[in-house]
């Protein structure tokens, strides 16, 4: 049996808001720790039936930047969940699903700036 660890470090500013996010993992191909500006990382409690979650972004994360995050991880959800259950029919849906949050948004945003 292999072993990884995977560590994520945040630094927090005197008001516990994070500045800094990085990670680690063994057997990553990177050398040093990486930076990010926001993680999201969530666990299965089976016993409980219910989802642990640890959601934190740095305050220099637009809002931008922020959008196409929750984008992405819809759409990286949706390809686990079919690679999980194989139903294809749902994991369209949640991919139509984030293509319309990101389409409005980007509405949003075009009426908020004019």
């Amino acid at each position: 049996m292999t072993e990884s660890d995977i560590n994520i470090k945040v630094q927090l500013d005197g008001n516990k808001v994070p500045q800094q996010i990085t990670w680690s993992a063994t057997g990553s191909t990177a050398d040093i720790p990486q930076k990010a500006k926001a993680v999201f990382l969530a666990f299965w409690d089976a016993q409980d039936k219910s989802a642990l979650r640890i959601d934190l972004w740095t305050k220099d994360m637009m809002i931008d930047e922020m959008a196409n995050f929750y984008f992405q991880v819809f759409t990286t959800m949706a390809d686990t969940f079919e690679k999980a259950t194989k139903h294809n029919e749902l994991t369209k849906d949640i991919k139509s699903f984030a293509s319309d949050f990101h389409a409005k948004f980007v509405e949003l945003e075009k009426k908020k700036n004019k």
